[in-house]
């Protein structure tokens, strides 16, 4: 990997090298002293706000979604000096099977292999790739009329209401206090959350940069504060809420992962006061109760309908 004909970095300066995302161990991708640069990865740097020809290397792991796979290939070609190396990579059923088409579509020479399910590509960065801009504008952040609110593809439910989100904005009661958002993607349960006028301070957090910014525009509110952070990790010094809200992930790169909502459930339990609510919404068939039941003294299915159920549990 990072392996192409012509120096990398100015006279003295060492090569700077990029990776988008996380390649599995298994594949054996040398992304050592690279620069992390997914949305995914609170703190990392912005893929788009770095120059033309800013890295000597780059590793993408493609996301699943067709804008927001192009979305990334474009800016990551755009930030590649030309004839520097790059290796994308995805999984067959998501995406890996469209990224030799897509690559040789930017006019990328480039060598494909198939290992552990994966499709990788290995090349380097044209003089003149072509339809990089297309391919930004089709995948950056816009105003979804449907909605009325910013969004990106590549946030949860980008261009849609999420039936399991309006399943729980029908049932939410007037909350009052201190509360979050988990997973807050373009904060569509803070606004349903904010119509209280009791509700005195309310924090957004997810872990998709695109979603933190989205909601920092869509959310104008003097209660709100947004935040950019994975709450897998804790609370993120929350404590004695009130209420949390959640629609709660169950995908990681397109893969279902049911671990990652039951440890918001868990950083739930610990940022709420004794006697706060969570309020829940999940798919039908994922097993949140055997979850709930352990952490919080009450625990209530409020709805189902739609292939969804709302839960409100009580410390």
């Amino acid at each position: 990997m990072f392996r192409a004909s012509g120096r990398g970095g100015g006279v003295g300066e060492a090569a700077r090298r990029g990776v988008y995302g996380s390649p599995i161990e298994g594949l054996k991708i040398d992304t050592a002293g690279a620069e992390q640069l997914s949305p995914l990865v609170p703190g990392a740097a912005a893929l788009e706000d770095l120059g033309e020809g800013a890295l000597d290397g780059l590793v993408i792991v493609a996301p699943p979604g067709t804008a927001e796979r192009r979305h990334a290939l474009a800016l990551g070609l755009k930030a590649l000096r030309p004839g520097a190396p790059f290796t994308v990579l995805a999984p067959k059923d998501k995406g890996g099977s469209r990224l030799g088409d897509e690559l040789d579509a930017f006019g990328c020479r480039f060598e494909e292999t198939g290992k552990r399910h994966h499709r990788i590509c290995v090349g380097v960065r044209p003089e003149a790739p072509q339809g990089l801009d297309e391919a930004v504008a089709a995948g950056a952040p816009r105003l979804v009329e449907a909605l009325g609110l910013w969004s990106q593809p590549g946030i949860f439910s980008w261009d849609r209401l999420d039936p399991g989100s309006a399943l729980l904005i029908e049932m939410l009661p007037a909350l009052a206090g201190r509360g979050a958002d988990f997973g807050c993607g373009l904060g569509v349960l803070s606004h349903a959350a904010l119509r209280s006028p009791k509700v005195k301070a309310l924090t957004l957090i997810d872990v998709d940069r695109r979603a933190v910014e989205a909601a920092k525009r869509n959310v104008d509110d003097p209660r709100a504060t947004v935040r950019w952070a994975d709450l897998r990790t804790g609370p993120q010094g929350l404590a004695n809420l009130d209420f949390v809200v959640m629609n709660p992930p169950f995908h990681q790169g397109g893969i279902e992962d049911q671990g990652l909502g039951q440890g918001f459930v868990a950083t739930a339990a610990k940022a709420l006061r004794r006697g706060g609510a969570l309020w829940l919404t999940a798919n039908r068939h994922l097993p949140y109760e055997g979850v709930l039941k352990p952490l919080f003294g009450r625990v209530e299915v409020r709805a189902e309908a739609r292939g969804f159920k709302v839960f409100e549990a009580r410390t």
